[in-house]
């Protein structure tokens, strides 16, 4: 039975009873910012095990994606060197939200594993959690299940909370025997080894209590259940194999890595864990690009870099050198074509991104080794590494500690773990600064509860800017309140509303709100969740009240100017993928009265050409004067008739499409002109980039975009005047300028090597013979770096066999060089010399054996140090 045939069969076991099946979640965690991905099946229904939110189903099932690499679950490292650790993986689960519960759950377990998959009953053995009576004698009486095979345990290994605080409970995990070949020693058993023996296949999580801050647990009116059972370990394990690298999901992707490496998988240790780290790398890489994550220096693209960049240095162990992880991409996307279709379509942009990063880490692979090897010349046998420079190997250029470490073994160099770990927290500690969970507000506890009272608010503002509602909620200070009074500042709910609520990049509205009694201001207005729009209001006069009727009404302009920049930003996607090719995609956008921001995948800058290209493509599309079409249909058919989806967004079952003739097709919930003509004009103010693969639009339209193109205008006409030219031959006036100005420059390089050749003549004279060395040490005036290093040169080389050092102070820093002839390399070592004499310096640095710099903060002791380096000689060659 393939994984494929057991995910299907999984899903339609569930299904015919009475569960809905439900699509897996983006890797994406929405509305949790306690997330860096989805790693259980779980997270997506974690509102409804809270009670935040309900659907029109009591039981569910999925094949959830889900990935675990950095964060609280981190399985990075091991994967490769186990035969169950992976950075992404499936899990199958069944959930109950307050509908059946322990019987039934164990019942379905049960069923499935020893009639659909027919597992032998008697090598299955049980866990249930010390207290938990219940379960126990379900297993034992209604299952059947022989006492000496159901296993109590600790609140450790079986019992589940959310957090600590909230929904919990016990837990009951099913296990399989894999015989006693598979044992570690005649003591194995649950629960007292870790090895493959008793493999642990589903557990059961039994929500029954919810824990308050004291501790103290109380049942929950509605019980829940949440299971969860990893694809690639039960499709091992009927296919007989011993490890989930060898079960069919893992084991052909290894195939296409031993087409494409020339090498056979089992003939060799290390070329085996190099395979099943790109088998599996391969996959998280596919899912994480395809759900909208790109490879960068934070968050979840740091983990996706940290994850591709593993992958390549294991594919280099196999011998690649070139980029591999974009084909084994792409082998991927062909395996579960069937379950993700998404994935498959995606496949070449996956694809294009791969290789982008690949190429990028191939050159930081090559510099990350020159930067190894020249640390590596200036130490002996004993010496050690310091922390520093492994953490910047790992940090900048990928190097795991382990690989620094092989690496400076083998010259018989220690490794200085204590430092690197000492700036690893430091890194860790940045993380989390820059850490913003899953990129959304989560729902706040007030608004929560809104919910939970039936509070919703709908919005009716796409045919309407003034309407009249009811005010069902008044919040300041993020508590409810009854009443808000005059120059008072807080947010109002109403039951109905013509204010367009801050979501999918567009600002919200902002107008008027008034009842019999009183006035405000909207400020603005935010959408916290999906069924809740709040006012944010500045109270200018008399009181509002909870129940109050009030007239809603909105900033007409403030609109009308916020919709041409939006329906922009579809034209101007629509103009990119025609420009620049079907990889480009949203990365997100910002839609204000004022401009417009749209960030895009693409992997270089635009041209002047292509920026102009766009622009006038876009202003071609407003003066077709296309009109814009909204149609309500499901989100399937919607994405199936050619409509643009933005990656990663969560839609409902119903969506808007926005059509503007035959040219665009957006899936947006946003408001926008009646005809591409209302947009007046279009101007690209600046084209930039925002990360690695995104590149950034910044626009203006009508009003804005004419007072643009004249504030520009203006600009010339000042240029020109200063230079003494006008608008026409303004490019030729400057030009001719700027071959002035080289010719300047020439000239004044011409006469500063003509002055340093002749200052290193005189000082030819300074020099001293130190230990049969001839050395030269001197103070210099400041110049720039690529002077002084010439000078170090032409010292050096009309020594003929010599040590050279200089040092320059220039407001408050210093400047140490040193340079030394080759012939002397077995006695000086310039990179070694330069980095002691820093140290006094209050600095460092280091370099080649024959050339090397370092800067210090501390000028007052730069003659001192000087002097201290005839001494430093004399050691190294008394040494040598």
């Amino acid at each position: 039975m393939t994984g494929n045939e057991i995910r299907q069969r999984f899903l339609k076991f569930f299904m015919d009873r009475g569960h809905t099946v439900v699509k897996s979640s983006q890797l994406i965690p929405h509305n949790d910012p306690t997330l860096l991905f989805t790693n259980a099946g779980m997270n997506q229904f974690k509102d409804l095990f809270l009670g935040h939110e309900t659907r029109d189903y009591k039981r569910a099932v999925s094949a959830q994606k889900c990935v675990r690499a950095g964060g609280k679950h981190n399985d990075l490292e091991n994967v490769g060197h186990t035969a169950r650790h992976h950075t992404f993986f499936e899990m199958l689960g069944n959930f109950s939200f307050g509908d059946y519960f322990k019987r039934d759950a164990i019942s379905f377990a049960w069923e499935f594993l020893t009639s659909e998959l027919r597992l032998p009953k008697e090598r299955l053995w049980i866990t249930v959690f010390r207290d938990d009576d219940e379960a126990y004698q379900l297993w034992k009486d209604m299952i059947g299940v022989p006492e000496e095979r159901i296993v109590r345990m600790g609140e450790k290994d079986n019992f589940w909370s959310m957090g600590d605080t909230g929904p919990c409970g016990p837990c009951s995990e099913i296990h399989i025997d894999q015989g006693e070949e598979m044992a570690c020693g005649p003591n194995c058993g649950i629960g007292q080894c870790d090895c493959d023996r008793y493999l642990e296949l589903w557990n059961l999580v039994f929500m029954q209590f919810n824990r308050d801050a004291e501790g103290v647990m109380t049942p929950l009116p509605r019980p829940s259940i949440d299971t969860g059972m990893g694809l690639e370990r039960i499709a091992a394990v009927l296919q007989g194999k011993r490890s989930n690298y060898d079960g069919d999901l893992l084991r052909s992707v290894i195939a296409e890595v031993e087409r494409l490496s020339g090498k056979v998988y089992g003939e060799n240790e290390q070329d085996d864990i190099a395979m099943r780290v790109v088998a599996d790398h391969s996959r998280s890489t596919a899912f994480l690009i395809s759900d909208g994550v790109l490879p960068s220096n934070e968050g979840r693209g740091y983990v996706l870099r940290r994850i591709m960049r593993r992958a390549a240095r294991h594919a280099r162990n196999l011998g690649f050198d070139r980029p591999v992880l974009c084909e084994v991409v792409l082998k991927v996307a062909d395996i579960m074509r069937d379950a993700y279709p998404e994935l498959h379509e995606r496949r070449d942009y996956v694809a294009k991104v791969a290789r982008n990063e690949e190429e990028r880490f191939l050159q930081t692979l090559d510099n990350g080794l020159r930067l190894l090897n020249n640390e590596l010349q200036g130490l002996h046998p004993g010496d050690v590494l310091s922390g520093e420079v492994a953490f910047r190997l790992y940090d900048t250029f990928g190097f795991p500690l382990d690989l620094t470490a092989d690496i400076v073994a083998g010259e018989g160099i220690g490794m200085d773990d204590a430092g690197f770990e000492r700036c690893m927290e430091e890194q860790r500690e940045k993380a989390r600064g820059h850490w913003k969970g899953s990129g959304e507000e989560a729902v706040g506890t007030i608004y929560k509860e809104l919910l939970q009272d039936g509070i919703r608010s709908a919005f009716v503002g796409y045919g309407q800017l003034c309407g009249e509602s009811e005010v069902l909620a008044i919040l300041s200070d993020g508590a409810l309140t009854g009443e808000a009074r005059e120059g008072e500042s807080v947010e109002i709910v109403t039951a109905l509303t013509p204010f367009y609520g801050e979501s999918g990049g567009q600002q919200g509205d902002k107008g008027l709100i008034a009842s019999a009694s009183a006035r405000g201001t909207v400020r603005t207005t935010r959408k916290p969740a999906p069924n809740l729009i709040v006012h944010q209001v500045t109270v200018e006069g008399g009181c509002f009240r909870t129940g109050d009727r009030v007239t809603l009404t909105v900033d007409r302009e403030n609109r009308t100017a916020t919709a041409l920049n939006h329906s922009a930003t579809h034209l101007l996607q629509a103009a990119l993928v025609r420009r620049l090719g079907n990889h480009v995609k949203q990365a997100g956008s910002l839609v204000t009265p004022e401009r417009l921001r749209f960030d895009f995948i693409h992997f270089s800058a635009l041209t002047p050409d292509d920026i102009a290209a766009v622009e006038r493509e876009v202003n071609t599309r407003i003066r077709a004067n296309y009109p814009v079409n909204v149609t309500e249909m499901p989100v399937e058919e919607a994405v199936a008739s050619g409509a643009t989806a933005l990656f990663g967004e969560k839609y409902g079952e119903t969506v808007r499409v926005v059509a503007m003739g035959d040219y665009s097709r957006e899936l947006c919930g946003g408001t926008h002109v009646g005809a591409s003509g209302d947009i007046g004009c279009f101007r690209i103010v600046q084209e930039s980039g925002v990360a690695a693969g995104v590149r950034r639009i910044e626009a203006v339209t009508g009003a804005c975009a004419i007072e643009a193109m004249e504030r520009e205008t203006a600009l010339l006409d000042e240029t020109a005047a200063l230079l003494k030219s006008d608008r026409a031959h303004l490019a030729v006036r400057l030009r001719q300028m700027l071959d002035h100005e080289k010719e300047l420059e020439r000239q004044l390089e011409q006469l500063k090597g003509k002055q340093a050749a002749e200052q290193a003549g005189n000082m030819l004279d300074l020099a001293r013979d130190v230990a049969g060395v001839k050395l030269l040490v001197a103070r210099v005036a400041a110049s720039d770096s690529k002077n002084l290093r010439d000078m170090v040169d032409q010292l050096r080389d009309r020594m003929g066999s010599g040590a050279v050092v200089l040092g320059c102070a220039d407001g408050g820093k210093v400047s140490l060089l040193a340079g030394v002839t080759k012939d002397l390399a077995g006695k000086l070592h310039a990179g070694n010399l330069v980095r002691e004499l820093a140290a006094l310096v209050g600095g460092k640095g280091g370099g080649r054996p024959d050339f090397a710099q370092a800067g210090g903060n501390r000028p007052e002791q730069l003659d001192a140090a000087l002097q201290a380096a005839e001494e430093l000689v004399r050691g190294m060659v008394a040494r040598s």
